[in-house]
């Protein structure tokens, strides 16, 4: 079986070598993985660049259609309120989620937008709480902090 979030986690790990903040993101479609993506903003200067957004892109330039019914998305940090809006408006069916997000989630950490009666929001979400997704973040802000 193909662990998805291991892929997630590479894409964060190229995202931290690129200096960004090391978020992964992967889309899969019965098993199989239509994109994935790491956060870019520094790089590309754009505050949407993030890894949740720039995989919803690509899954939906795959399959050619905005809507992303039926397809599953891994990623490595608790959505920030941008990207779950993103991934209600896409429609992705599951989410599964490696950590928490304290200051900015919007997943059930901080507000919860994919389970929202008043937005009509409903993605079925799974924690996995893996400590390497934590690890990542921390070794890369205790980095910076450093720097």
């Amino acid at each position: 079986m193909i662990d998805f979030m291991e892929i997630a986690k590479k894409q964060a790990i190229l995202a931290m070598e690129k200096g960004e903040i090391p978020v992964g993101a992967v889309i899969v479609k019965d098993g199989v993985v239509i994109a994935k993506a790491h956060n870019l903003k520094e790089t590309l200067n754009d505050t949407t660049a993030h890894a949740e957004i720039l995989a919803i892109r690509k899954a939906s330039k795959f399959l050619g259609d905005w809507r992303l019914n039926g397809t599953e998305m891994y990623v490595t940090l608790e959505p920030c309120p941008m990207c779950a809006s993103a991934i209600v408006q896409s429609r992705i069916s599951k989410l599964y989620i490696g950590t928490f997000n304290k200051d900015m989630g919007a997943c059930g950490s901080t507000i919860n937008i994919l389970d929202n009666r008043r937005l009509n929001s409903f993605v079925n979400v799974k924690w996995t709480y893996d400590d390497e997704c934590s690890d990542l973040l921390v070794e890369f802000f205790d980095k910076r902090r450093k720097q």
